[in-house]
């Protein structure tokens, strides 16, 4: 996934009153000029028996739904809308999956979807979240409607190979463009890599009826029938994964199918988790397990935020990567979703932030030209509106969260209780007659059973485990100041290595400093004066209007930080249902949203929203294998 996305070159046709769409880079059209509506149920939804399979979904049971074609969106629409009509009423999951190489503006989304007025009330929704022609999985959640979709932007050929099997598709929409327009997307690596992420069970269908697309599928021993088509189609393609039906199966056909079963199917229950440390971690993986229904009890030895998380107010500022990267790059991905998770809370102040190019200044500016309009603006320093002897590259889509509003609003969800409690000691707790696997203690007191633990205690989660990655301490502290006299842009913030940005009407916020292998959080004039350097270096002529240094205000707080920069995510151990986030260093509010959804997947058996290369930099286990590696992380590489 390498190349910067390219959106839909389109023209468009009006048939019967209806402006469809259609693409010049494969000269077809995206929907059937006799109703693509009507099409996309007859092929895709009955299809692949969706009216009875999603009516007839448990409490909690979670089904995917795979798709070659994003396109205009609407198989994902008309999907949703069957949802809508006959979802069980308990807390079953419905996951769409879809890939697109060529996807279409927001413009010409908003104007394909306008034939289309009963979805109106769910392409809105989709419109609202659309993500931005970068490349990479863009995963746009729907909790009230228990619905989420992972949209990957990139060439087949590359996205699905990259992508993480947790949990088998349930149903594939073979769409795209027709063979003879597009016969890449039909091609045997892509189809292999659809089968791999399939399982016994899963069904599949096309309104192509393709040889390519048949003897693809059989291969792999998909079962194949073609029904009827819609309107004027004789056929279309419909096909399911079933048991072999005897041990006569051809041995290298059993093998492929038992090598495709990587994990047994989950248990639909609603789960008991504990979380372990109430930082911005431990809170958002809370809300990643509330909003799906799961009990969370969330503990910490003194109180929500205590830590390095509890400061009055966090700044979303990303070092984004060169766009070929993007894919694969966390800052870059957990940006993009952190400003759509945070948008829905009252916490969240959408901003600006003005990077100063200190050093490679040539190569930071370069990024204004390689992403979508709109996103980042290259400035010299005489085009500032603040006086300052460097360039900037301005990056206008960010954003700062007031942590404590956060908070208070995770902690309001009926399903997650805070409890103050020291944990000392986390165990599986099959050898103590429990119902649950893992048992929380607090000296010998037994506090409770669950079924996950998940660790979020940063430089504290090492005590739970006999491994586990150093981390290092970094003390940081901010500062505010009263500056009522010049106060900046309320949508503005100013990265020069510290930062500096309203933090209300009357006070200035900046810092940070930056002490590694320091353990101490006293509030320092040392620090303000640090602070206050810092701010002078860049803009030597506002420092110089604040007041005094021992006048500031401050917060003093350790940070934790891997050797690599990456967080610790996942298990330590495969065969405990113990596992672990930390090590998030500086980047807490920017990386936690998207790392809680991968914990999600992984607890859970869900669809993984970042690719199988990331997923291995994060990886709790990972730096147990260190010495086999061929080449080390680096923290250019975030």
């Amino acid at each position: 996934m390498a190349d910067a996305i390219q959106t839909a070159d389109l023209e468009w046709k009006i048939i019967d009153s209806i402006e469809i769409p259609l693409s010049k880079q494969f000269g077809d059209t995206y929907f059937s000029k006799d109703n693509g509506l009507q099409e996309t149920r007859h092929v895709f939804l009955n299809g692949n028996d969706l009216p009875e399979r999603l009516a007839q979904l448990q409490d909690f049971e979670y089904f995917s739904v795979g798709e070659t074609g994003f396109g205009t969106g609407l198989n994902i629409l008309a999907l949703w809308q069957l949802w809508q009509q006959v979802r069980p009423d308990n807390h079953s999951r419905l996951h769409a999956v879809s890939v697109e190489k060529f996807p279409l503006s927001k413009a010409d989304l908003i104007r394909a979807l306008n034939a289309w007025p009963e979805l109106q009330p769910l392409a809105q929704q989709l419109i609202e979240q659309y993500p931005l022609p970068i490349a990479g999985c863009h995963r746009l959640n729907f909790p009230d409607e228990r619905f989420a979709l992972d949209l990957w932007l990139g060439d087949a050929h590359d996205v699905f190979p990259a992508m993480e099997r947790t949990q088998q598709i349930n149903a594939w929409f073979l769409d795209g463009f027709a063979p003879a327009c597009n016969p890449d997307m039909w091609e045997e690596n892509v189809l292999s890599n659809i089968v791999y992420l399939s399982g016994i069970g899963t069904t599949f269908s096309s309104f192509s009826v393709a040889g390519v697309l048949k003897r693809g599928l059989k291969q792999h021993g998909i079962s194949i029938t073609r029904p009827r088509g819609f309107a004027h189609k004789r056929e279309m393609l419909k096909g399911i994964w079933l048991p072999p039906e005897t041990d006569s199966q051809p041995a290298d056909e059993a093998n492929a199918q038992k090598k495709t079963q990587l994990n047994a199917q989950p248990v639909f229950k609603q789960r008991r988790i504990a979380i372990v440390g109430a930082g911005i971690a431990g809170l958002s993986c809370a809300w990643a397990f509330a909003q799906r229904g799961h009990q969370i009890t969330l503990y910490d030895q003194s109180a929500p935020l205590a830590g390095g998380s509890g400061n009055p107010l966090a700044l979303l500022n990303p070092k984004l990567c060169p766009i070929a990267q993007s894919a694969d790059h966390l800052m870059t991905l957990t940006w993009q979703y952190a400003l759509r998770h945070y948008a829905k809370f009252t916490a969240f102040r959408p901003i600006q932030v003005r990077q100063l190019a200190l050093k490679k200044a040539e190569e930071l500016l370069d990024l204004a030209a390689q992403y979508p309009l709109g996103i980042l603006q290259a400035e010299t320093a005489q085009e500032s509106s603040f006086a300052s002897p460097y360039p900037s590259l301005n990056l206008k889509l960010a954003g700062a969260v007031y942590p404590h509003q956060l908070r208070d609003q995770i902690l309001r969800h009926p399903l997650i209780q805070f409890r103050q409690a020291e944990i000392t000691q986390i165990q599986p707790a099959c050898s103590l007659q429990a119902a649950a696997p893992i048992a929380l203690f607090q000296a010998d007191q037994r506090l409770g059973d669950y079924d996950h633990a998940i660790v979020c205690a940063a430089r504290h989660s090492a005590q739970f485990f006999t491994q586990y990655p150093a981390l290092k301490p970094i003390r940081g502290q901010v500062s505010w100041v009263s500056n009522t006299a010049q106060p900046l842009p309320q949508d503005t913030a100013y990265s020069y290595g510290g930062y500096c940005m309203q933090l209300d009407a009357e006070h200035l916020i900046l810092g940070a400093s930056f002490y590694p292998n320091r353990s101490d959080d006293a509030v320092l004039l040392e620090d303000h004066v640090h602070n206050y350097e810092l701010i002078h270096s860049v803009f030597p002529a506002y420092a110089q209007s604040l007041p005094a240094p021992d006048t500031w205000q401050g917060r003093a707080s350790v940070r934790a930080q891997t050797q690599d920069y990456f967080p610790v995510l996942g298990k330590m151990q495969n065969d405990q249902e113990i596992y672990t986030f930390a090590g998030l260093g500086s980047k807490g509010f920017l990386y936690a949203p998207l790392c809680s959804e991968v914990i999600a997947a992984q607890v859970l058996g869900e669809a993984c929203p970042i690719p199988s290369v990331l997923l291995k930099k994060l990886s709790a286990q990972r730096f147990q294998k260190k010495i086999k590696a061929k080449k080390p992380y680096f923290k250019s590489e975030l």
